[in-house]
């Protein structure tokens, strides 16, 4: 089918178009004009073919959990989990956001697990230094 918006072809399953992100539907689907003024049916793809590639980041997110900050890590791995799904349905453009967003949380755990680690180090070398 194609986007009414750009005009992208996508597969038949898709929720969103490829390129620009635009909500499509089945109903939006038409004919594509040819060179000579006569209309052709859009051809028919395979939705594995047509598919997108979007990495889900759950490696990153579920090394955070683990060695980084737990709360943060844990939602880091709902939003990278949820990029398979989405890809599945056809929405790429949410696919990609939740990848963006696994990506940011796993970040942001592992800031805070480095912020954590440095002030105990810290805590550490002043009970030194003051002899405690």
């Amino acid at each position: 089918m194609f986007c009414r918006h750009c005009g992208q072809e996508n597969a038949s399953n898709a929720v969103r178009c490829i390129r620009c992100g635009e909500a499509v539907s089945p109903e939006i689907a038409s004919p594509r004009p040819t060179a000579g003024g006569q209309s052709q049916p859009p051809p028919i793809t395979d939705a594995a073919t047509t598919k997108t590639s979007v990495g889900n980041n759950l490696v990153w997110a579920i090394l955070a959990t683990l060695f980084c900050c737990l709360p943060t890590g844990i939602v880091a791995i709902v939003y990278a989990a949820q990029v398979n799904t989405k890809l599945s349905h056809g929405d790429i453009a949410g696919a990609q956001e939740s990848a963006r967003n696994a990506a940011t949380w796993s970040w942001v755990s592992f800031g805070l697990g480095l912020l954590v680690s440095v002030a105990y180090v810290g805590l550490v070398f002043m009970s030194i230094a003051t002899g405690h």
